[in-house]
């Protein structure tokens, strides 16, 4: 896989995390980090689209309380 074709997937992963967190009435990121438990600059960064681990996302769908199916869903 070319790194463009993996840079665009990995940001659309982390566009939908951010469109979750706004969809679920939390303006900033801080404030929705503080209330679930991830430090505030880890959450920045998975909506920036750092790498992270697969257990990270597993803790995101949680805290929406969303499937993983949902999450992706809007990813097709």
């Amino acid at each position: 896989m070319d790194d463009v074709k993996k840079n665009d997937r990995i940001l659309a992963i982390a566009s939908r995390i951010k469109d979750l967190r706004i969809e679920n009435g939390y303006t900033s990121y801080e404030k929705f980090a503080i209330k679930h438990d991830f430090q505030a600059k880890q959450y920045w960064r998975l909506e920036e689209g750092h790498d992270f681990k697969m257990s990270t996302l597993l803790r995101i769908v949680d805290a929406h309380n969303i499937s993983l199916e949902d999450f992706f869903e809007r990813l097709k």
